[in-house]
């Protein structure tokens, strides 16, 4: 049976105010208890083991995260629960062994959001581990480990975090998931692409479980498919994520209200779905629920004078891309520049900059989905540009470089995936002219899985990126996440690569490692 978003959504309607009169009611009827009769005490037993998606932790406070399950028996079949709401018990503990329980309580899996669930824990000591489960009914789900970040305005002497995107399920197997589980960090930033909406691809190492998906139904049976890896899981388990999203959580290069070749209708619709989804099964906070085609996902992560993570959503409220959505030249699309071209959308611009100008933290991130830094190839009229990346908004981005270096800001770091490659650039206030102050670093991670096993692309095979970008001082395009370690004097990142996805078992390692000194422009290698 569909719910009445599922209807709205499957109707195609084009307006925004009916999304938003009945995700109020939604929310409404989510805070008043006005939902149909509900089950779920300790006594009730569930048909069969409903935490098959695991459960995951996100979005550290210094006394409290968000703590998050989907109670789904029959995982890729809709969920395979009864249309009615459920009880759901939590635990938090000092100990994994659940001997000191400092918070625990109750909350209610709904029918209307796939009977997810989103826990706001607070009051809890800042700048430590504890240990979370979650009970309905009958079953226990898995223990998981999440840490408080420290005191808004401590002195942290260390932060180390790892950050990833693009995992096409077809691509190939989690393998660097598992080995990002294995290392000793506090934090997961996702910046991308954590589903795919198409279809079955013929080649697939790990075929999709349907036709490209544009319902709300389809959405939640691929995320599904995603969560129920073993080595994503794991990484759930033990970490906390901050997540942000791409295009693919969509559709392809979506922009805004815009997708070429689809009515605004029906491309809200679509989103709406999507956006829905993507909160049902990500540990995001109350506040971030959809309204409709909105959701609000731009937010700050603060750890103590040290590190502040302005997390950015560059697909929701941007222009269409001009000259369509490919690589186009300054001569052949001078639309780039226009300044009524906008990645980020007044609001966020504006809170944006209020963050930057104010921050007192020692590094401040810009952590997002597309790069600022072209990566720009020989075309026959010029240097072709990706119009789907900063060099698309190229006024907006100026104002951002321009930003940087006149507030100033101190030790601005972009972290950012898309592209399937690792990628280092100097961030310019003007990019190909040689004596454009430096204003920050782009660190681009490469992809989980998307593109396949990749190729160790040595100096010889990225010399006619760099030399045509003289901003570029690193490239390589094998699989991997990247692995960061903080400290007041120096930010050290390490771009970690396995040799192949098409199998399981790929050994890691580091490709290659690179430092920013505080206060001083640039990197250096390590």
């Amino acid at each position: 049976m569909k719910t009445d978003l599922e209807r709205l959504i499957l109707s195609g309607s084009s307006t925004r105010r009916e999304f938003l009169a009945h995700s109020a009611k939604l929310t409404a009827a989510i805070s008043l208890g006005g939902l149909p009769g509900m089950r779920g005490d300790r006594g009730y037993r569930m048909a069969s083991y409903p935490f098959t998606l695991g459960i995951a932790s996100g979005d550290p406070l210094p006394d409290g995260f968000v703590l998050w399950t989907r109670l789904a028996p029959e995982p890729l079949e809709g969920g395979g629960m009864p249309p009615e709401r459920v009880a759901v018990q939590w635990e938090v503990a000092r100990d994994e062994n659940f001997r000191v329980i400092v918070r625990n309580g109750s909350t209610v899996a709904t029918p209307e959001l796939a009977h997810a669930v989103h826990v706001d824990v607070r009051g809890l000591e800042p700048g430590r581990p504890y240990w979370y489960r979650f009970m309905a009914g009958n079953e226990v789900s898995p223990v998981g480990r999440v840490f408080t970040a420290p005191p808004a305005n401590s002195s942290l002497q260390q932060l180390r975090f790892a950050y990833a995107s693009c995992q096409n399920y077809q691509n190939g197997f989690y393998t660097a998931w598992a080995h990002l589980a294995d290392e000793d960090i506090q934090l997961v930033l996702h910046l991308g692409d954590y589903i795919y909406e198409s279809g079955i691809a013929e080649n697939a190492v790990r075929p999709h479980n349907s036709p490209a998906v544009e319902t709300l139904e389809a959405y939640r049976n691929r995320y599904a498919l995603y969560k129920t890896d073993p080595n994503l899981q794991r990484a759930h388990t033990l970490f906390p994520f901050v997540v942000t999203w791409d295009d693919h959580e969509v559709m392809n290069n979506y922009a805004g209200d815009y997708a070429r070749g689809w009515a605004i209708g029906a491309l809200l619709a679509r989103r709406a779905a999507a956006y829905q989804a993507y909160y049902e099964h990500m540990p995001l906070r109350e506040p971030a629920l959809p309204h409709g085609a909105d959701l609000q996902l731009y937010r700050r992560i603060r750890y103590g004078d040290l590190i502040t993570f302005n997390v950015l959503d560059t697909r929701q409220y941007r222009s269409p891309q001009p000259c369509n959505d490919g690589w186009r030249s300054d001569a052949a699309c001078p639309q780039a520049h226009d300044p009524s071209q906008t990645m980020l959308g007044p609001e966020q611009w504006q809170w944006l900059e209020d963050g930057l100008t104010s921050s007192r933290t020692r590094w401040n991130v810009l952590a997002h989905g597309v790069p600022i830094a072209p990566t720009g190839r020989p075309g026959d009229d010029g240097l072709e540009q990706s119009m789907d990346k900063w060099a698309g908004y190229a006024a907006e981005r100026d104002r951002l470089l321009r930003l940087l270096h006149d507030a100033p800001v101190r030790n601005a770091i972009s972290i950012v995936g898309d592209v399937h490659q690792n990628w280092l650039s100097e961030m310019r206030t003007q990019f190909y002219t040689d004596d454009a102050p430096i204003v920050g670093v782009e660190f681009v991670g490469t992809s989980i899985t998307s593109g396949g096993d990749g190729v160790d692309r040595r100096p010889e095979t990225s010399e006619p990126w760099i030399a045509a970008n003289p901003h570029v001082l690193f490239n390589n395009s094998q699989r991997g996440y990247v692995r960061c370690t903080v400290t007041p004097e120096r930010w050290v990142t390490d771009y970690r690569v396995v040799e192949y996805v098409s199998r399981p078992g790929a050994p890691i390692k580091t490709r290659a490692s690179f430092a920013v000194q505080d206060g001083v422009p640039g990197v250096t290698p390590v």
